[in-house]
């Protein structure tokens, strides 16, 4: 609960909901607070996996932050971009393509979105281990919070969350807990991010911010904010917004799932698009939690599942089969700098990483 210990921060006003009638896709919504009992956990792993092979996609509720607790963390949220000047930025800017890494700043303009427009969000990515690099003096302050918010984001919503995974496979519920461990070699974390009002360039991305993508962890969590930008593609292949829920977070599976499960649970497409006209003024100011197993983890699928086997997907050895550091190296480098290639499919391109195509959709 934050308390007038903690140090002040300028605070965070959402921006109104959009009152426009919007394509709102049907996500499921998962009360994890009943995750506390066997029973429990069964019968939200059933909804879990249903929520996972229809859209990728589902709401978390109850996870044990309290509104004014993501009030606080919006708050903070927003010190490394209005708090913290373009110079005093510079230092803790990494060049992203070199070091297969997101740490530090994404600088607004790095990544191409189409047509030679490039992009207009700044991001500020910390990792779950807050003291493994240095940050700005103005957000050093907020370490401890941001450490807290981490832990409470692993160990009481990423890890149950995989025993609900686990249970959804029929194999022992600390399977995808022992492959994300809070202190091993990884890259886990939370980033903090601002997506600028874009006044032109719209036709030219077809109202695009962001291109449709997998994210190449395991899963995501998003905190739900106001502003209606995010889409995921449905399964007939339309674009379908993402509803705002208070206080709730929005979860989607990434690559890694996809590949420990041999495809049977894939990653979402999703993208970022010009939000509706009134909306079209303010920024967008995001909190995510992108979740990597630890980096000595083979992407093969996972041995001993029923539910796999039922469907075909046997573990064999491969050689070729990227371990997570391998594999978010490679996605890290090459997102939004590849050249890419035109696809097979209308408005879709493609990258070749470690052998695998990578597609983005548009």
């Amino acid at each position: 609960m934050p308390s007038l210990t903690f140090p002040p921060t300028p605070l965070h006003t959402p921006p109104p909901s959009t009152k426009e009638k919007l394509d709102y896709a049907d996500l499921a919504v998962i009360d994890i607070s009943k995750a506390r009992t066997a029973e429990g956990r069964l019968e939200l792993a059933a909804e879990v996996k249903n929520a996972l092979l229809t859209h990728g996609f589902f709401y978390v509720i109850n996870h044990g932050y309290k509104q004014d607790e993501t009030d606080r963390m919006f708050d903070i949220a927003e010190v490394p971009f209005s708090g913290v000047s373009n110079e005093e930025k510079q230092p803790y800017t990494h060049n992203i393509k070199e070091s297969g890494s997101f740490q530090g700043y994404k600088r607004r303009s790095y990544w191409h979105i189409d047509n030679g427009v490039q992009d207009q969000l700044e991001s500020y990515n910390i990792h779950r281990n807050v003291n493994k690099l240095p940050h700005p003096p103005a957000l050093c302050p907020f370490l401890p919070e941001i450490e807290a918010f981490c832990k409470h984001n692993f160990f009481n919503v990423i890890h149950p969350i995989f025993r609900l995974i686990a249970l959804s496979l029929e194999i022992p519920e600390e399977t995808l807990v022992n492959m994300h461990n809070y202190d091993a070699e990884g890259e886990t974390y939370v980033r903090l991010v601002k997506y600028y009002p874009r006044s032109e360039d719209e036709i030219k991305t077809n109202n695009v911010w962001l291109k449709g993508h997998k994210d190449f962890g395991s899963i995501t969590i998003l905190w739900s904010q106001p502003v209606a930008a995010l889409q995921i593609m449905a399964a007939d292949g339309n674009w379908r917004w993402v509803r705002h829920i208070d206080n709730a977070l929005v979860v989607n599976a990434g690559e890694a799932l996809e590949f420990l499960t041999g495809g049977y649970y894939k990653g979402t497409i999703h993208r970022v698009r010009q939000p509706p006209p009134d909306q079209q003024g303010y920024e967008r100011l995001g909190i995510i939690n992108f979740v990597l197993t630890d980096d000595d983890v083979e992407l093969t699928p996972l041995t001993g599942s029923p539910v796999l086997q039922r469907a075909g997907i046997y573990a064999t050895k491969d050689d070729n089969a990227p371990t997570m550091k391998a594999w978010r190296q490679s996605r890290a480098s090459a997102f939004g700098t590849s050249e890419l290639k035109k696809g097979t499919q209308q408005r879709v391109e493609e990258d070749v990483i470690n052998g695998i195509v990578v597609k983005y959709y548009s």
